[in-house]
Protein backbone atom coordinates (compact mmCIF):
# COMPACT_ATOMS: atom_id res chain seq x y z
CA UNK A 1 0.00 0.00 0.00
CA UNK A 2 1.39 3.37 -0.98
CA UNK A 3 1.52 6.06 1.71
CA UNK A 4 3.13 9.49 1.79
CA UNK A 5 5.53 8.73 4.64
CA UNK A 6 6.75 5.55 2.94
CA UNK A 7 7.00 7.04 -0.55
CA UNK A 8 8.94 10.09 0.63
CA UNK A 9 10.92 8.56 3.48
CA UNK A 10 14.62 9.56 3.38
CA UNK A 11 16.95 6.85 2.05
CA UNK A 12 20.23 8.13 3.45
CA UNK A 13 21.55 10.45 6.14
CA UNK A 14 21.91 13.45 3.84
CA UNK A 15 18.15 13.41 3.11
CA UNK A 16 17.17 13.50 6.80
CA UNK A 17 16.04 16.95 7.88
CA UNK A 18 16.86 17.87 11.46
CA UNK A 19 18.15 15.44 14.06
CA UNK A 20 21.70 16.57 13.22
CA UNK A 21 23.17 15.52 16.56
CA UNK A 22 21.90 11.98 16.05
CA UNK A 23 22.88 11.85 12.37
CA UNK A 24 26.42 13.01 13.07
CA UNK A 25 26.86 10.56 15.94
CA UNK A 26 25.66 7.62 13.84
CA UNK A 27 27.72 8.67 10.82
CA UNK A 28 30.88 8.93 12.96
CA UNK A 29 30.28 5.48 14.44
CA UNK A 30 29.82 3.96 10.98
CA UNK A 31 32.83 5.73 9.44
CA UNK A 32 35.06 4.76 12.39
CA UNK A 33 33.74 1.17 12.60
CA UNK A 34 32.71 1.68 16.24
CA UNK A 35 29.17 0.33 16.23
CA UNK A 36 27.23 -0.36 19.40
CA UNK A 37 25.34 -3.59 19.97
CA UNK A 38 22.09 -1.76 20.68
CA UNK A 39 20.56 1.66 20.12
CA UNK A 40 17.58 3.31 21.78
CA UNK A 41 15.81 5.93 19.67
CA UNK A 42 13.19 7.85 21.61
CA UNK A 43 11.07 10.89 20.94
CA UNK A 44 7.61 12.02 19.89
CA UNK A 45 5.80 10.59 16.90
CA UNK A 46 6.98 11.45 13.39
CA UNK A 47 10.49 12.67 14.22
CA UNK A 48 12.22 9.93 12.22
CA UNK A 49 13.12 7.20 14.72
CA UNK A 50 12.24 4.29 12.45
CA UNK A 51 13.57 6.11 9.39
CA UNK A 52 16.97 6.61 11.03
CA UNK A 53 16.90 2.97 12.16
CA UNK A 54 16.38 1.83 8.57
CA UNK A 55 19.11 4.12 7.26
CA UNK A 56 21.49 2.83 9.95
CA UNK A 57 20.64 -0.77 9.01
CA UNK A 58 21.24 0.04 5.36
CA UNK A 59 24.55 1.82 6.03
CA UNK A 60 26.07 -0.96 8.15
CA UNK A 61 25.11 -3.61 5.58
CA UNK A 62 25.95 -1.63 2.42
CA UNK A 63 28.48 -3.46 0.23
CA UNK A 64 29.08 -0.44 -1.99
CA UNK A 65 29.94 2.01 0.79
CA UNK A 66 33.50 3.31 0.94
CA UNK A 67 35.38 2.38 4.12
CA UNK A 68 35.63 5.96 5.41
CA UNK A 69 32.13 6.98 4.35
CA UNK A 70 28.91 6.60 6.30
CA UNK A 71 26.32 7.02 3.54
CA UNK A 72 24.76 3.90 2.02
CA UNK A 73 25.23 3.71 -1.75
CA UNK A 74 21.55 2.90 -2.51
CA UNK A 75 22.72 0.88 -5.52
CA UNK A 76 24.07 -2.42 -4.18
CA UNK A 77 21.88 -5.48 -3.72
CA UNK A 78 21.87 -5.06 0.05
CA UNK A 79 20.69 -1.43 -0.08
CA UNK A 80 18.00 -2.22 -2.64
CA UNK A 81 16.68 -5.20 -0.68
CA UNK A 82 16.59 -3.23 2.59
CA UNK A 83 14.77 -0.33 0.87
CA UNK A 84 12.19 -2.70 -0.57
CA UNK A 85 11.75 -4.56 2.73
CA UNK A 86 12.88 -7.91 1.32
CA UNK A 87 16.20 -8.30 3.17
CA UNK A 88 16.05 -11.27 5.53
CA UNK A 89 18.79 -9.86 7.76
CA UNK A 90 16.93 -6.66 8.63
CA UNK A 91 13.94 -7.57 10.77
CA UNK A 92 11.43 -4.87 11.66
CA UNK A 93 9.04 -5.83 14.44
CA UNK A 94 6.08 -3.85 15.71
CA UNK A 95 6.15 -4.48 19.45
CA UNK A 96 2.61 -3.12 19.80
CA UNK A 97 1.35 -6.15 17.86
CA UNK A 98 3.89 -8.65 19.23
CA UNK A 99 3.87 -7.99 22.97
CA UNK A 100 4.17 -11.52 24.31
CA UNK A 101 7.15 -13.57 25.39
CA UNK A 102 6.46 -16.25 22.76
CA UNK A 103 6.71 -13.68 19.96
CA UNK A 104 10.01 -12.39 21.35
CA UNK A 105 11.42 -15.91 21.62
CA UNK A 106 10.33 -16.90 18.11
CA UNK A 107 10.96 -13.64 16.22
CA UNK A 108 14.01 -12.23 17.98
CA UNK A 109 15.92 -14.59 20.25
CA UNK A 110 15.86 -17.61 17.94
CA UNK A 111 16.54 -15.49 14.87
CA UNK A 112 19.43 -13.62 16.53
CA UNK A 113 21.36 -16.87 16.86
CA UNK A 114 21.32 -17.40 13.11
CA UNK A 115 24.27 -16.00 11.17
CA UNK A 116 23.27 -13.26 8.68
CA UNK A 117 22.49 -14.82 5.31
CA UNK A 118 23.87 -12.20 2.96
CA UNK A 119 24.67 -9.13 5.05
CA UNK A 120 27.36 -8.12 7.50
CA UNK A 121 24.86 -7.65 10.34
CA UNK A 122 21.47 -8.96 11.33
CA UNK A 123 19.60 -5.83 12.44
CA UNK A 124 16.47 -5.96 14.59
CA UNK A 125 14.38 -2.78 14.52
CA UNK A 126 11.83 -3.05 17.32
CA UNK A 127 9.28 -0.26 16.94
CA UNK A 128 7.15 0.83 19.91
CA UNK A 129 9.39 -1.25 22.16
CA UNK A 130 7.70 0.11 25.29
CA UNK A 131 4.69 -2.10 24.47
CA UNK A 132 6.57 -5.35 25.22
CA UNK A 133 5.31 -7.19 28.28
CA UNK A 134 7.55 -7.58 31.33
CA UNK A 135 8.02 -11.28 30.59
CA UNK A 136 8.97 -10.45 27.00
CA UNK A 137 11.53 -7.93 28.27
CA UNK A 138 12.98 -10.51 30.64
CA UNK A 139 13.33 -12.98 27.78
CA UNK A 140 14.95 -10.35 25.55
CA UNK A 141 17.29 -8.99 28.23
CA UNK A 142 19.94 -11.74 28.02
CA UNK A 143 20.18 -11.41 24.25
CA UNK A 144 20.41 -7.60 24.54
CA UNK A 145 23.16 -7.86 27.15
CA UNK A 146 25.24 -10.40 25.24
CA UNK A 147 24.21 -10.37 21.59
CA UNK A 148 26.03 -12.36 18.93
CA UNK A 149 28.78 -10.28 17.30
CA UNK A 150 26.87 -9.81 14.02
CA UNK A 151 23.63 -8.55 15.59
CA UNK A 152 22.51 -4.97 16.18
CA UNK A 153 19.34 -4.05 18.04
CA UNK A 154 17.60 -0.73 17.38
CA UNK A 155 14.79 -0.05 19.84
CA UNK A 156 12.37 2.77 18.96
CA UNK A 157 9.86 4.22 21.39
CA UNK A 158 7.67 7.23 22.01
CA UNK A 159 7.42 6.51 25.73
CA UNK A 160 10.89 6.04 27.19
CA UNK A 161 9.57 5.98 30.76
CA UNK A 162 7.82 2.66 30.00
CA UNK A 163 11.03 0.92 28.91
CA UNK A 164 12.40 -1.19 31.78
Amino acid sequence: MSTLYRDYRPNNFSEVFGQNHIKITLQNEIANHKLAQAYLFCGPRAVGKTTLARILAKAVNCTGRKASDSEPCDKCASCLSISSGSNFDVVEIDAASNTGVDNVRENIIASARVVPSGSKFRVFIIDEVHMLSISAWNALLKTLEEPPKNVIFILCTTEIHKVP
